[in-house]
């Protein structure tokens, strides 16, 4: 008898010291921002790099403390690959948002994004874009932020710098997915209207091939001036690496999707790159707020440098999370969408290297953004305005 009675008075211990166990854990319920991207194939570091930027944001977020209404929260990642495909990233969605109630899904491309928002309005979840296509916010969709700036903004310059320092005649050796046609179709007219011409235009399979040879070639033989060029960074680098091997001697307009630091990763530095022009490498920014920035990551990652699809991707989770707050909800996505533009100047600086300014009233951030250019094997900081 007095061993069950212990036995009796150790369970009832037990099951007590469970529920007061249990109670943080109902006290800190757990938010999820879904993310779909590549995390195979030619552009795993890219889509690598975006999950980075997030996963770094929800760590500082959650050791800070996330409350929203008196409710204190945990946030999680949840993180699926499509594989750069956007009728995977559609499948991805449907799991993100009816298995793990995401308010918000980020997503790295324009493919994925355009597929999203077919039924993000009528599923009632937010939409992350990041992708610099105009169409993404043009489209009117009312549950949709564009997290970076339009890429529009940098072809005229762009355009001014190589055909100054090189000639009038580029060849296209860009990738094929949708963003870089989106790049293509704005990119050609205005080179034209510039007094330049198309010699040669062969897009390339940037996420799938791992040697260029036989495709850079053919538009060399129409011994163009300049290449315009870009994907993901290292199939980017290998198409640079490759070109210059060939003999092409000419510069290099690289859509904002490749990033110089990387791409030089691949090439064996920058001297490869000499009179490209491209994004500012965010190592290469000399604002203390993203110096700092830099070495917190370089903490978590040691032996890594951020790139603009870290940082970006960080400051978007970081807004969502304070448009959350503002909105006192963690599931109303419209209510959260609204809230976005006072959350994202309301950000403290340490949490927005790149300075985006606000959110307009189509869902586009607003920055005023810098390129470089690669001169003497070095990265140059330069303004778009010196180039109008």
């Amino acid at each position: 008898m007095k061993v069950k009675s212990s036995l009796k008075r150790i369970a009832a211990a037990a099951a007590a010291t469970a529920v007061f166990a249990s109670v943080p854990a109902l006290a800190q319920e757990v938010v999820k921002i879904g993310y779909s991207g590549p995390l195979s194939g030619g552009a795993a570091l890219y889509g690598k790099n975006v999950l980075d930027g997030m996963q770094m944001a929800a760590a500082e977020i959650n050791a800070a403390g996330f409350e929203v209404a008196g409710k204190k929260y945990k946030l999680e990642i949840v993180a699926l690959d499509d594989k750069y495909n956007p009728s995977e990233t559609a499948i991805n969605a449907q799991r993100l948002v009816q298995e793990h109630k995401t308010p918000a899904i980020l997503v790295p491309h324009s493919g994925g994004s355009f597929a999203l928002q077919t039924n993000n309005e009528a599923q009632k979840y937010l939409l992350l874009s990041y992708t610099s296509v105009p169409q993404v916010t043009a489209r009117g969709n009312k549950l949709t932020l564009r997290i970076p700036p339009e890429f529009t903004g940098y072809i005229g310059p762009f355009t001014k710098y190589t055909m100054a320092k090189y000639g009038k005649n580029v060849a296209i050796a860009n990738a094929d997915h949708d963003y870089a046609k989106a790049w293509t179709a704005a990119f050609k007219p205005a080179w034209e209207a510039a007094g330049g011409k198309v010699v040669a235009e062969n897009p390339m399979s940037y996420n799938r091939a791992t040697d260029f040879y036989s495709g850079v070639s053919r538009v060399l033989a129409a011994k163009p001036d300049v290449l315009f060029i870009g994907g993901a960074s290292e199939p980017t680098g290998l198409v640079v690496k490759q070109a210059r091997e060939l003999g092409f001697k000419g510069g290099f307009v690289i859509i904002d999707q490749a990033k110089l630091d990387e791409i030089a990763q691949v090439t064996g530095g920058y001297g490869p790159l000499e009179g490209s022009i491209g994004v500012l490498p965010v190592v290469d920014d000399p604002s203390p707020v993203t110096k700092a920035f830099v070495e917190r990551f370089r903490k978590i990652h040691p032996n890594r440098n951020p790139s603009s699809e870290v940082s970006l991707n960080y400051t978007a989770v970081h807004a969502t999370v304070q448009a959350m707050k503002l909105a006192g909800t963690v599931t109303d996505a419209v209510k959260i969408r609204s809230g976005l533009d006072k959350a994202m100047k309301a950000l403290a600086p340490q949490y927005n290297p790149h300075g985006l300014e606000g959110v307009d009233e189509r869902g586009g951030s607003l920055a005023d953004t810098r390129v470089a250019t690669v001169e003497a094997g070095k990265v140059k900081e330069r303004a778009l305005r010196e180039f109008k």
